[in-house]
């Protein structure tokens, strides 16, 4: 008999859960797994229900189109497996043709069959684009696994996504801890060189590039694709396991990438790919459970409020390159899509607080809050930050601090005198209070150097 790749998915209880790459079903008593795999990636994921269960899946590659991958669901631990016995192996080769015809099931990207029962043709539909920068590497450095199958579950995590609870023992999953995930390090509250100061921390804030150039230079990736690679890895991973670690590592990539700024002239072409990848990942969302990516109003603001920052960036970049007016068609296409698909609005005028008046005539004050960056409110508000002498010195601003601590030492003085009752001391301190005033428009003159530093640092 001639077969072609197929992935074996041996003891798995019905009804149960079972999908690969964008489709999954419900599966019944003969379900042995599925055929006619075409080369390339593939991801077969399982759950022991299809309501609430630990969903388990594969990344595998195949590469042979005789080629044939066997996983098997073990009950007691209700994990799934890549069977790893040279025995075993060998003895469903020798007796694929058992389970071939009734027990595999043609694979295919859509739920619907041909008329006539014939067997669904291969069609991969948009899983090949979806995949297009994942990489065996980046799989074994996410997973930390040494080749394929790459295993992870829906509990798998980041260390930086982990709660940590003070006094909780040792929980019973310990003899058997969920696979961890190695994303790639990013920080986003930290985005600048580790002896940076002043102005640059500033700018680094606003504009991220220099975060993004210093992770792919880590990386070795100077084109991108090793973060675009993990874009895609989170987005389907969260598409299919509902893993909620990689949707906190999805966001975390496009706020990095949405708050560069000078990165985009320096690599326009990263930025396009992007905004492509990103307007893919959006046409699925609708595929995603739970309302896990809610492109509502309510549930997009992140993703508005970043779209709606970097093109205020890229317009206001003086002069334009060609190649960032190409990031911009793509952007144009991303906000077209959203604007016909999920109705949302970009651009134009909007009141940023105002009175809304209910139905029953009472007015409430309110304010958004998509674009507090910009007004520097919430937790973008400048903070006044008091100065020790000895960190004046270190920013050469002593003699201002001194001056400053002089005339306030002298009003006070006089201030005391006066309420003593004394009239020449009145006429003193009214004096003074002149003089303190004119003193401190010279001294804030000099600690005009200040407003360079980043205030919240």
């Amino acid at each position: 008999m001639d077969t072609t790749a197929a992935v074996l998915i041996l003891d798995l209880p019905a009804p149960a859960l079972a999908g690969i790459d964008l489709l999954s079903f419900t599966t019944t008593p003969r379900f042995r797994g599925v055929k006619d795999l075409p080369p390339g990636l593939h991801f077969v994921f399982t759950g022991s229900s299809t309501a609430f269960s630990v969903r388990h899946g594969i990344w595998f590659r195949v590469h042979d189109r005789h080629q044939l991958t066997i996983a098997r669901w073990q009950q007691p631990d209700e994990t799934l497996a890549v069977e790893t016995d040279e025995t075993e192996k060998l003895r469903w080769r020798a007796n694929i043709g058992e389970v071939w015809e009734k027990g595999l099931t043609p694979y295919r990207q859509t739920s619907s069959t041909k008329d006539n029962d014939e067997e669904a043709h291969d069609e991969s539909g948009d899983w090949l684009p979806l995949t297009s920068y994942i990489t065996d590497s980046l799989l074994s450095r996410i997973t930390q696994g040494s080749s394929t199958p790459w295993h992870l579950t829906s509990a798998s995590s980041a260390p930086q996504d982990l709660d940590e609870i003070p006094g909780l023992g040792a929980s019973s999953s310990a003899t058997h801890p969920e696979p961890a995930l190695h994303f790639l390090p990013i920080d986003l509250k930290r985005t600048w060189r580790a002896d940076a100061t002043g102005r640059e921390r500033t700018d680094a804030a606003q504009d991220r590039s220099w975060a993004l150039n210093d992770l792919l230079t880590q990386q070795d990736s100077p084109d991108g694709t090793e973060i675009l690679g993990e874009l895609q890895f989170c987005f389907l991973t969260l598409l299919t396991l509902n893993n909620w670690s990689c949707l906190e590592q999805w966001k975390r990539i496009l706020t990095l990438l949405f708050t560069c700024k000078s990165a985009v002239g320096a690599k326009p072409d990263l930025f396009v790919r992007a905004i492509a990848t990103l307007r893919l990942h959006l046409m699925h969302c609708k595929d995603a459970e739970g309302g896990l990516i809610d492109l509502a109003d309510e549930g997009g603001n992140l993703l508005k409020s970043l779209l709606a920052r970097f093109r205020k960036g890229l317009e206001g970049m003086v002069p334009r390159a060609e190649e960032v007016q190409d990031v911009l068609d793509e952007l144009d296409d991303l906000e077209a899509y959203l604007r016909d698909e999920h109705g949302w609005q970009f651009g134009g005028s909007f009141a940023k607080s105002g009175l809304l008046e209910l139905e029953d005539g009472e007015q409430v004050r309110m304010d958004t809050t998509a674009y507090d960056e910009d007004d520097e409110t919430g937790e973008y508000a400048p903070l006044v930050v008091d100065l020790s002498p000895e960190q004046a010195k270190l920013l050469g601003l002593g003699d201002a601090v001194d001056l400053r601590a002089k005339l306030k030492e002298a009003s006070l003085q006089a201030r005391n005198e006066a309420e003593d009752g004394d009239e020449g001391a009145k006429a003193h301190a009214a004096q003074a209070s002149k003089d303190d005033s004119d003193a401190q428009d010279d001294a804030d003159e000099e600690m005009d150097d200040l407003e360079d530093m980043d205030a919240r640092y």
